[in-house]
């Protein structure tokens, strides 16, 4: 952090603020912002299937969201909260977790599959809305977040000026 004193343009009474940037902003954005389009597209499934299935059809939309957000959202999480150890961990932790969910998301449909308390309309359909909703929400919260840039400053070999003559 720079000090008035380094700094003879500004006055007595300001101060040069640092600028922190927190690397998982963007993971933050998308979290939030999937989290939001699951909880959207929740509500207008609940508004859809309730009266065409009525309680079967919410168990379907709730069971569908669940399923379908977490096994995204899960990701995301798993990324966070590996983000300052190691690319391999991160990996490693990525991978396993998407195992993982692979298990329990086939075992969860093999339980309901001949189970009847739900609408299997509402359940595909939120399942798959679920999936595309996140992760189009997610890639919206990332893009939309502001990242710094640093344009490198021109060295005199790049403008030409220090470079030595061809010598023809």
């Amino acid at each position: 952090m720079s000090t008035n004193a380094e700094n003879p343009n500004l006055s007595p009474d300001e101060d040069v603020a640092e600028t922190v940037y927190d690397s998982l902003a963007p993971l933050k954005n998308g979290l939030r912002y999937g989290l939001l389009g699951l909880l959207a597209l929740t509500l207008i499934g609940l508004v859809i299937w309730w009266p065409i299935d009525g309680l079967p059809g919410v168990w379907g939309v709730l069971i569908g969201a669940g399923v379908g957000g977490s096994f995204i959202l899960l990701t995301v999480i798993s990324i966070m909260a590996t983000a300052k150890m190691s690319p391999s961990i991160t990996m490693a932790t990525v991978m396993g977790s998407w195992f993982l969910k692979m298990v329990v998301v086939l075992v969860v449909m093999a339980v309901l599959a001949n189970m009847d308390f739900y609408s299997k309309g509402a359940l595909v359909s939120m399942l798959i809305g679920a999936i595309v909703a996140v992760l189009g929400s997610e890639v919206w919260g990332v893009m939309s977040t502001n990242s710094p840039y640093v344009e490198p400053e021109a060295s005199g070999s790049e403008v030409g000026e220090d470079s030595p003559p061809t010598g023809k």
